[in-house]
C-alpha cells in the first residue's frame, strides 16, 4: 500500500490536513509513526509534516516554560534552564532516540513508554492543540484520558510551571535495561511546600494503567502534611489504589503492584 507524504509550511495547515483525513498521521521525530509503518500498519495512508519553527521553540525564560511539540529530548538536555527536566529526558531511549524523539510524540507513546509524559503529568502541564475545533489548551490529564480519540488533532506545545527548588520535583524510572529500556514503572512527584507542609501534591505513575495516571490516594496521604516518615509510609501504602497495570515482558501486573509502593517510598525519601 502506497503512503503519501504531505509537507506544510505552517502548523495550522498540517492540522487541517490531519482533521480532513482520518488515515493521516503526523510525523515528528518518527519514533512512533515510522515504527508503525515499518511493521505494516495499513491504517496509515498519509504522513503529514510541518516546517513551522514554532513547533521546535523553547521558552524557558520565566516561571512558565513552554516546549514546542517538536522539541527533542536531546535539546532539553542541552538547555541549562531546563535542568529539572534532564532526568526524565535522559531516561528516554538511547542517544539516537533522544536525538529524534519529541515532546509531542511522547504524549502518544504506549505503555511501557511515555516516561517524559509522566513528568509532565506530575507538573500539571497544559497541552496546546489544534484541530477541527481550532486551537485550544487542554489540561494534560484530560488530554491523556481522551488520547485514543485525538486522531485529527495536532499537538502544538506542552507547558508547565517551573517547580520551586530542587526538591519540589522528583522523578524515577525503573527499567530492566538502563537507561534505554521500556519502563517497569515510572514515578514523578511534585511536592510544593508552604509553611513546612505539602500544598498541592501531585504524584504521577507510568506503566500502572493503559495511560499515565495520577496516584490520587497517595496525593491525599501527602496533602497538608510534613514530608516525614509516617506520611511517606502512608503515601506508599496508597500507591496502588485505582491502578490497573498489565502483564508484559518487562513485568507482571502483580509485580508492578508489589514494587510501586517501595519505589514511591524511596522517591519521596530521596533514596537511590
Amino acid at each position: 500500500m502506497a503512503v503519501t507524504v504531505k509537507t506544510f509550511a505552517s502548523a495550522s495547515e498540517a492540522a487541517g490536513a490531519l482533521s480532513s483525513d482520518r488515515s493521516a498521521r503526523y510525523l515528528g521525530g518518527g519514533t512512533l509513526v515510522m515504527r508503525a509503518l515499518n511493521e505494516g500498519d495499513v491504517s496509515i495512508s498519509t504522513v503529514v509534516r510541518a516546517q513551522d519553527q514554532a513547533l521546535t521553540r523553547i521558552d524557558a525564560s520565566g516561571p512558565r516554560i513552554t516546549l514546542g511539540a517538536g522539541v527533542t529530548f536531546a535539546r532539553i538536555l542541552a538547555e541549562r534552564d531546563l535542568a529539572f527536566l534532564h532526568a526524565p529526558a535522559r531516561s528516554i531511549g538511547g542517544p539516537a532516540v533522544r536525538n529524534m524523539g519529541t515532546v509531542g510524540g511522547n504524549l502518544f507513546a504506549p505503555t511501557p513508554y511515555g516516561d517524559f509524559t509522566v513528568a509532565m503529568l506530575a507538573l500539571d502541564a497544559t497541552v496546546a492543540v489544534q484541530g477541527g475545533f481550532g486551537a485550544r489548551d487542554i489540561p494534560i490529564e484530560e488530554f491523556l484520558q481522551a488520547r485514543d480519540r485525538q486522531a485529527g488533532t495536532l499537538v502544538l506545545s506542552v507547558s508547565c510551571t517551573r517547580p520551586a527548588g530542587t526538591e519540589a520535583f522528583r522523578y524515577r524510572k525503573i527499567a530492566r535495561i538502563k537507561p534505554k529500556g521500556g519502563s517497569v514503572i515510572t514515578l514523578a512527584a511534585h511536592l510544593p511546600i508552604s509553611g513546612g507542609r505539602i500544598a498541592g501534591a501531585r504524584i504521577a505513575l507510568g506503566s500502572m494503567a493503559p495511560t499515565q495516571i495520577r496516584a490520587r490516594a497517595a496525593e491525599r496521604a501527602l496533602e497538608g502534611r510534613s514530608l516525614d516518615a509516617p506520611t511517606i509510609a502512608a503515601a506508599a501504602s496508597a500507591a496502588t489504589e485505582a491502578t490497573s497495570p498489565s502483564d508484559n515482558a518487562l513485568g507482571s501486573a502483580w509485580y508492578r503492584r508489589e514494587i510501586v509502593g517501595v519505589h514511591l517510598r524511596r522517591l519521596l525519601s530521596g533514596q537511590e
